[in-house]
């Protein structure tokens, strides 16, 4: 299958380019304003969700025979700073993508976060479930499947991926770029923490993308898929893990800068929807928090 993803350079996109190539797809991905630099046969197109015509341009050299809609902004906490630029990018970008794919099978990304505050016994997280938003980022991926499911495009709601590659701005990687840094001696053992009370779904980023692969492949027209692993871990117990991993003797401290101004307590899938089309995960946390933790030390 010739397949276009978005946003191929970003955390995910990257891993799952490999993932189609290995299994023998053709991928072409889209990028804005810098042409990155990737590993394996991928064309690549320069495209801006905003701009129609370059996403209907793009659409015209690739052929695609299928697309995965990864590209936007996917952070919770700036997303109420940046309310604007998140409801253009994510909501008005995604229409703008499905426009040009009618009638190309779409796999669009959404985001666990879209279920909102949901008490501990109403969980796992079923995909019927009514979703109730609790921040502009979470409303966007609300609004965005909306108009995607409309379309018929696929939805994956992903819970939290963990692998290198991801920003800095997201918890884990900031803690194991802290840490290498407290390793190589250049900044006092003690991490900037946030809540570390929140419980989330993780799964590492490698059987995500393989989720989203099986998506494509095999998944129906106007259905929505979790991709989660079905357990729930706090943030503490995630960054104990890391600490372990890393071999560094810290303390940590809360930085009042790193709290959301709604954090969800508790996030956990119900993937049995995705396991039905032959998809598991098959990789541990540890296996993804080494992962991490290499990348952070050969970059500090």
């Amino acid at each position: 299958m010739r397949v276009l993803i978005t946003g191929v350079s970003g955390f995910v996109g990257v891993r799952l380019a490999r993932r189609l190539i290995a299994s023998g797809h053709q991928v072409a991905g889209t990028y804005i304003r810098d042409r990155p630099e990737l590993e394996g046969d991928i064309e690549l197109h320069e495209a801006e969700l905003l701009d129609p015509p370059s996403l209907e341009a793009t659409f015209r050299k690739v052929l695609p025979e299928g697309v995965i809609h990864l590209a936007g902004l996917a952070h919770v906490g700036e997303s109420w700073q940046r309310m604007h630029e998140y409801f253009q990018v994510n909501v008005l970008g995604t229409e703008n993508l499905l426009n040009a794919a009618a009638g190309i099978p779409v796999v669009v990304a959404s985001s666990a976060e879209v279920y909102g505050l949901v008490p501990e016994e109403e969980q796992p997280l079923a995909e019927d479930r009514p979703v109730a938003p609790q921040s502009p980022y979470a409303l966007t991926k609300a609004a965005a499947e909306r108009i995607a499911l409309a379309a018929g495009a696929r939805v994956v709601r992903s819970f939290n991926l963990v692998g290198p590659g991801q920003s800095a701005a997201f918890a884990l990687p900031s803690f194991a770029r802290q840490l290498a840094a407290i390793v190589a001696g250049r900044h006092a053992a003690v991490l900037a923490v946030g809540n570390l009370d929140a419980r989330r779904d993780f799964l590492h980023v490698d059987d995500g993308v393989e989720g989203y692969e099986r998506v494509l492949v095999s998944g129906a027209e106007g259905e929505v898929y979790n991709l989660g692993s079905g357990r729930a871990r706090s943030i503490r117990e995630m960054l104990d893990l890391l600490v372990e991993v890393s071999g560094a003797k810290v303390s940590t401290r809360v930085d009042a800068d790193r709290w959301r101004p709604v954090d969800l307590p508790l996030l956990r899938a119900d993937a049995a929807r995705i396991s039905r089309l032959g998809w598991a995960p098959r990789r541990t946390m540890r296996e993804a928090l080494e992962e991490l933790w290499a990348a952070a030390r050969s970059s500090s």
